[in-house]
């Protein structure tokens, strides 16, 4: 359960934290507070991550019962991060509803194109809707920041398309400031590294199945309790490539062999460190390059 996650966490809050952080922080709560109150009524698609968590903080502060969590538990979902959301909408003390769906089911989702992100949120968004509308609740919300639209983020355009509310892109918020504003309001998740869905380690055009998530999840499991604490495992059929932050690159050739291990147990035959380090949305740069 994020073991390595749990050690770097320090007493939470603002102490420490320089009194213009502060004041800057206070503004922008400030301002999402009050987008979030006019709402009346909300419910947050909730990954445990850092941003959905600010949303569902500050909803559940200002709108009480109103604003319930609501988490799709999917083949792309990995069990540790399922049983995370479960932790932080209990440290929120937020109504959590689990929704189970399987993707796989879904041809589309499994051929994998460029637009797989459009198609998979439009199903997800009639799923959580659908939740939403049974419990009353009139607004959806979604942990898109400011930074997210600079992004090649096609599954953004769905919920665009769907009547679906952005609280913290509408009070300016964007991805720096965020593991500050969780510290202030006191999440445990503020200094957590942000995550994606597993089919997001998949090649474009490269069929999705269970047993390469399977294999993405187990494998990036082994990384984190080697003390990784942002890393990516691509899945290149028997190739997996690595991608770690540029200052933990030398943890990765310090235990190499039990990594190769590890991995090949696993079912690679081969295992690639990309010296480039780990950036998001690395999958996207064969769109760029393509001029797609």
């Amino acid at each position: 359960m994020w073991e390595v996650f749990e050690l770097q966490w320090d007493k939470i809050g603002y102490q420490g934290m320089e009194l213009s952080d502060i004041n800057g922080i206070k503004g922008k709560l400030g301002k999402l507070k009050e987008i979030i109150l006019a709402e009346k009524s909300i419910a947050i698609a909730f990954s445990g991550g850092i941003d959905s968590s600010v949303v569902a903080k500050v909803a559940k502060n200002e709108l009480k019962n109103k604003a319930i969590a609501i988490t799709i538990d999917s083949d792309v979902f990995s069990n540790k991060e399922l049983k995370f959301s479960k932790v932080i909408a209990g440290e929120i003390g937020i109504k959590h509803i689990i929704i189970k769906s399987s993707k796989l089911e879904d041809p589309v989702f499994v051929n994998n194109s460029e637009n797989r992100c459009y198609h998979c949120k439009g199903r997800e968004i009639e799923l959580i809707w659908q939740v939403a509308k049974e419990h009353g609740i009139k607004s959806v919300a979604y942990g898109v920041n400011i930074s997210d639209k600079k992004e090649h983020r096609p599954g953004i355009k769905a919920l665009m398309e769907s009547n679906i509310f952005f609280p913290l892109e509408k009070a300016g918020i964007g991805k720096p400031v965020m593991p500050q504003i969780a510290r202030y309001l006191g999440l445990s998740n503020y200094n957590m590294p942000s995550t994606t869905c597993l089919a997001s380690r998949i090649p474009y055009g490269n069929k999705i199945n269970k047993e390469k998530l399977i294999q993405i999840e187990k494998a990036e499991s082994f990384l984190i309790v080697l003390g990784l604490s942002d890393s990516r495992v691509r899945h290149h059929g028997d190739i997996a490539r690595i991608e770690v932050s540029k200052n933990e690159i030398e943890k990765i050739i310090l235990n190499k062999i039990s990594i190769v291990n590890k991995f090949k147990e696993l079912g690679f035959q081969y295992v690639t460190l990309d010296l480039q380090g780990y950036r998001s949305g690395s999958m996207d740069e064969v769109i760029k390059n393509s001029g797609a």
